[in-house]
C-alpha cells in the first residue's frame, strides 16, 4: 500500500477517534459529485444518462464544501460526470485543502492540461486519472480514441509541475489477468504514477452497457492471478492488505456502504452511488434513516455481484484497525511503498 504516511496517520488518528466516542456508523471517505455532465460517453457508466436539465446543472461551492463538512468525513473523492467541466471545481478543491481535507479530484484527463494552472500542487491533493487498460483497450471503453494518450500526456505534465497523481482503473469480464498486469505495470513502472486503485466492475443499474460486468467467482480469480508472482507487493496500489485479499478471495466481508456516502446534486444517496433507492437532505438522515441492514451479498439480489471498493474497503479497513497484527501489516507496506 502506497498511501503517503502522513495520511495514514491523520486516517489511523481519526478512526481511533470515532472508536473512542463509540460511533457505529461514520464517514471514510465522501463521493462528492457537484455535476452529472461529462465530456465522455464510457459504457459502464450511467451519469450521463440523467435528462438535459439535470445535467446543465453545477453544485455551488458553499454546497459542496458543506457537505463534506456536515460529514466530518477526513477525504473527499470529487468525481460526477467530469468535475473539470465545473467552472468552480478550483475553489471547492482550494476550500476543502485548506480545512486539511484529502482530495482526490477524479476525472478522465482530457481537460486536465487546459485547467492544471487552476490548482496547487499539494500533500492534501491528487489528480486521480481513470485508465481502464493500455491505448487501444482505454479508448474502447471510453468509445473515443486519443482519450489514452492525452490522458498519458496529462499525467506526465502534473507529474512534473508536482502534483500527487494516482489513477483508478475498472476491469470487466472482457479482462484477462495479463491486460491487467500490461497495464498496472505500465502505470507503476512508466508513469511512475503516486497510487493506483483498481476495482472489478459492478453492474450499475443506468450504464448502458450490462454485458460485461464480472461475477464474484470471476473476480477472484482474475485478481488472484494478476496479483501472482509478486505483483501485488511491487505495485504502488492505494487499497489496505486486507482489501487486496478480499478481491482474491482469501477473505469475505459484510458491505459497509455507509462508510462511503455518495452526496451530489440530488443529495445524500441511498445506500451508495451504484444503486439508488432514493435521497435525503442530510448526512445525518442518511445515516439513521436508512435500513443498512438490508444491503449486502445474500441480502440484496442487486448486490450479489458487487466486490466494490465503497462497500468492501472500509470494512477491510476497519478489520485492519481492529486486529493488531493486520494494523502491523499495514504499516509495514505503507512504509515500505514510501521507500521506493
Amino acid at each position: 500500500m502506497a498511501m503517503p504516511l502522513r495520511q495514514s496517520i491523520k486516517i489511523a488518528t481519526y478512526l481511533a477517534e470515532q472508536k473512542l466516542r463509540r460511533r457505529e456508523k461514520f464517514p471514510l471517505i465522501v463521493e462528492l459529485e457537484p455535476l452529472f455532465a461529462c465530456n465522455l460517453a464510457c459504457e459502464g457508466c450511467g451519469k450521463i444518462q440523467h435528462p438535459a436539465g439535470v445535467l446543465k446543472q453545477r453544485m455551488p461551492v458553499a454546497q459542496a464544501v458543506g457537505a463534506v463538512l456536515e460529514s466530518g468525513a477526513p477525504m473527499v473523492s470529487i468525481a460526477g460526470g467530469e468535475p473539470l467541466m465545473h467552472p468552480q471545481i478550483d475553489e471547492i478543491v482550494r476550500q476543502l485543502v485548506g480545512r486539511r481535507k484529502y482530495v482526490f479530484l477524479c476525472t478522465n484527463a482530457m481537460l486536465l492540461r487546459k485547467k492544471m494552472d487552476k490548482f496547487t500542487p499539494s500533500p492534501y491533493f491528487a489528480f486521480a486519472v481513470h485508465i481502464d487498460g493500455l491505448r487501444e483497450r482505454h479508448d474502447e471503453s471510453v468509445a473515443k480514441e486519443g482519450v489514452f494518450d492525452e490522458a498519458v500526456a496529462a499525467i506526465k505534465e502534473a507529474k512534473r509541475r508536482g502534483f500527487r497523481v494516482t489513477t483508478n482503473s475498472t476491469f470487466f469480464n472482457t479482462d484477462t489477468p495479463q491486460t491487467i498486469i500490461e497495464v498496472l505495470n505500465y502505470l507503476n513502472d512508466d508513469l511512475r504514477v503516486d497510487e493506483m486503485m483498481i476495482s472489478p466492475a459492478y453492474a450499475y443499474e443506468k450504464a448502458p452497457d450490462q454485458e460485461h460486468f464480472l461475477g464474484v467467482e470471476q473476480t477472484r480469480e482474475l485478481f488472484r492471478k494478476a496479483f501472482a508472482g509478486g505483483n501485488r507487493r511491487r505495485w504502488r496500489l492505494n487499497h489496505s492488505p486486507l482489501f487486496l485479499d478480499f478481491l482474491e478471495g482469501r477473505v469475505d466481508f459484510p458491505c459497509t456502504a455507509w462508510a462511503i456516502p455518495n452526496y451530489s446534486l440530488f443529495g445524500w444517496q441511498r445506500p451508495c452511488y451504484l444503486m439508488s433507492d432514493g435521497y435525503v437532505p442530510t448526512y445525518r438522515e442518511l445515516i439513521e434513516e436508512t435500513d443498512w441492514d438490508k444491503y449486502g451479498r445474500g441480502k440484496d439480489p442487486r448486490c450479489a455481484n458487487c466486490m466494490a471498493h465503497c462497500g468492501y474497503e472500509p470494512t477491510a479497513v476497519l478489520a485492519t484497525m481492529g486486529s493488531l497484527k493486520e494494523s502491523l501489516r499495514a504499516l509495514r507496506e505503507t512504509v515500505s511503498g514510501n521507500r521506493e
